[in-house]
């Protein structure tokens, strides 16, 4: 739970710029490609924190990474919150975003390794859980301050993740180091042993002779070129590239907008991005009961079909204005199935998938894929909306979810209950 608070300020960080940018856009007179670039500079240093975040990670290890990570969140927090600039802010909001960035990396591949194989899928997903959570209090806060008569709101709204941010670094420094990382960059056999009895291993021994033996397969292969690793780069890529192109994160910053599009008044449309944040938060716990018992792939059917049929809905009451003031309880819907599915399962997919020896770099890899399109995203989802419309922008998204049902069915792997090691022999001999 404690490293999984890297995601909680993940989720918070993420979300909170939806109550502010309005705001921020008046303030400094934006128009919509400036105000496209301070919504996603954040977004831009999160692709460049995922692209880089595996490094330190290991070489220092994962533990002194996510305390250096939590200090990015509070001084971004403050930052952000303090500044009259309008560039200072821009490089506030990016040193938040490295944070996400590396916090994607570094947390999801820390708890994979020290959670055993049966449990690994719903521990890894609490880093998941604390995001949708922190998405879900960053909606409440905006709408509790929003509803004080408080000059510059937009500050305290940013400001407020000061507090968990400095709560996080302090608790981050009582964890144990992975023991996949003491073994295999420290060759400390005797402090991964205690920490795999902490953790209730249920083969202690068994699973550090597996440790040994990837380390031992690492040197006989010597430098392979990436070509060894492509079936785990292809589905890390993928993945990551479905998820963004499902619309999730032009939905989380622009909630509010787009129900304003769709004829909500403001405080009505801040309430109900409040609402998005409740569903994401129930099906993400339904979620990650069931990850280890239904599997990845199941929960990825299922959310696959319902994300076509609601974006399609919504591109639908777009087109015809038939039901347009439904459009947030098929907002609603939509959260729901993503949350059951994609939002579960990625961090629990690409930290499974990647060999001991180049996990940090396939964590890296998806990351990058994943917030370098959400950063594209963002940051064209407001002309998009302008001169597209609305309808045809989440047409395509529908579309997309297609091409994902697809992939799905056709080439993602089942990867509950297997051993991380067992894993990365299967998916590089394929």
């Amino acid at each position: 739970m404690t490293v999984a608070l890297g995601g909680f300020l993940f989720g918070f960080d993420t979300a909170v710029i939806s109550g502010a940018e309005q705001s921020i856009q008046f303030l400094w007179t934006l128009d919509e490609m400036a105000h496209g670039l301070t919504v996603s500079i954040a977004l831009i240093g999160t692709v460049i924190g995922a692209l880089f975040g595996g490094i330190p990670a290991e070489v220092f290890g994962r533990k002194k990474t996510l305390f250096w990570i939590g200090i990015l969140y509070l001084v971004s927090a403050l930052g952000s919150a303090l500044v009259d600039n309008w560039y200072l802010f821009l490089f506030y909001r990016f040193i938040g975003g490295l944070g996400v960035g590396a916090s994607s990396v570094a947390a999801p591949m820390y708890i994979s390794e020290i959670a055993p194989a049966n449990d690994r899928g719903k521990l890894v997903a609490l880093f998941q859980f604390n995001i949708v959570f922190g998405i879900l209090l960053a909606y409440v806060s905006n709408y509790l301050i929003s509803t004080f008569d408080i000059a510059s709101a937009w500050r305290w709204m940013l400001g407020v993740e000061a507090f968990p941010a400095l709560v996080y670094s302090v608790m981050v420094l009582t964890v144990p180091e992975s023991p996949r990382w003491l073994i295999l960059r420290r060759g400390d056999i005797d402090q991964a042993r205690r920490v795999f009895l902490m953790n209730h291993e249920a083969n202690i021994e068994g699973r550090i002779a597996q440790i040994n033996e990837s380390a031992v397969e690492k040197k006989a292969k010597g430098n392979l070129n990436l070509s060894y690793y492509k079936r785990p780069i292809m589905l890390a890529v993928l993945f990551a590239f479905f998820n963004q192109l499902s619309g999730i994160n032009a939905i989380i910053y622009y909630a509010p907008r787009i129900f304003e599009i769709a004829g909500l008044g403001k405080s009505a449309a801040l309430l109900s991005s409040a609402g998005v944040g409740v569903v994401n938060f129930v099906f993400t716990l339904l979620a990650i009961s069931l990850i280890d018992k239904l599997g990845r792939k199941m929960l990825m059917h299922y959310g696959s079909f319902g994300l076509i049929f609601t974006l399609g809905t919504v591109a639908f009451s777009f087109y015809t204005s038939i039901g347009k003031l439904a459009i947030p309880y098929y907002l609603f819907t939509y959260i729901a199935f993503f949350a059951f599915s994609q939002g579960a399962v990625i961090w629990v997919f690409i930290s499974e998938i990647f060999p001991n020896e180049k996990r940090a770099f396939g964590q890296s890899l998806g990351s990058f894929t994943h917030w370098i399109l959400a950063a594209a995203i963002a940051f064209v989802f407001p002309a998009f909306t302008t001169r597209l419309g609305p309808a045809n922008t989440f047409m395509i998204f529908a579309g997309m979810m297609v091409l994902q049902w697809l992939f799905v069915w056709k080439v993602m792997p089942e990867t509950k209950g297997k051993t991380l090691e067992d894993l990365g022999k299967t998916l590089t001999n394929e």
